[in-house]
């Protein structure tokens, strides 16, 4: 018996094909041809936009370390108190920028995955090195607005993990 899931046959499409089964007819087709069109818009542009937008993200939070504005200033300083803390904050604020630059620029994306990798591992340190200012009483299901900040990394890497996946596409010659 064959117990691999497939996906095309799951539930939840399954309920999708009964509601526009359940619709009538001259309603299916204009529907089905704006979902074709929204579908084909999101998978020609949607990925672009991600990497866009992460650059965006990482430009802004990198000037704002570079500049001294950034309100997150102390909780980095204080995490990595082993290094000298105004001049690694401002390397961090260039290495944002560098990986904001390098997401706009395809030939230079491998590069810059790596560097935002390194950079997404350095953000999990203070969960481990301030506990107290991530957790509230110690526990790791509830989190401080420190913890709530560090934790919505998981949405940046699942972009970097969107990004990379395309690498090789673009590498690949057009045919």
């Amino acid at each position: 018996m064959d117990t691999e899931v497939n996906v095309m046959t799951s539930p939840h499409l399954d309920l999708e094909r009964r509601i526009e089964d359940s619709l009538p007819a001259r309603l299916r087709r204009p529907l089905d041809t704006i979902d074709s069109a929204v579908t084909t818009f999101l998978e020609r542009y949607g990925i672009t936009a991600l990497r866009i937008a992460l650059a965006v993200v990482f430009i802004w939070f990198g000037t704002l370390k570079v500049t001294g504005r950034s309100p997150v200033e102390d909780l980095v300083k204080d995490t990595i108190y082993f290094l000298p803390a105004d001049t690694f904050f401002i390397i961090i604020g260039v290495w944002e920028i560098i990986i904001g630059i390098g997401l706009l620029i395809p030939v230079a994306l491998r590069f810059t995955l790596l560097l935002f990798w390194l950079q997404m591992a350095g953000t999990f340190l203070s969960l481990i090195i301030l506990p107290g200012r991530s957790f509230q009483d110690g526990n790791p299901l509830l989190l401080t607005v420190t913890g709530e900040f560090i934790i919505k990394n998981l949405v940046l890497i699942a972009a970097g993990l969107v990004i990379g996946s395309t690498v090789r596409r673009r590498a690949s010659p057009k045919t």
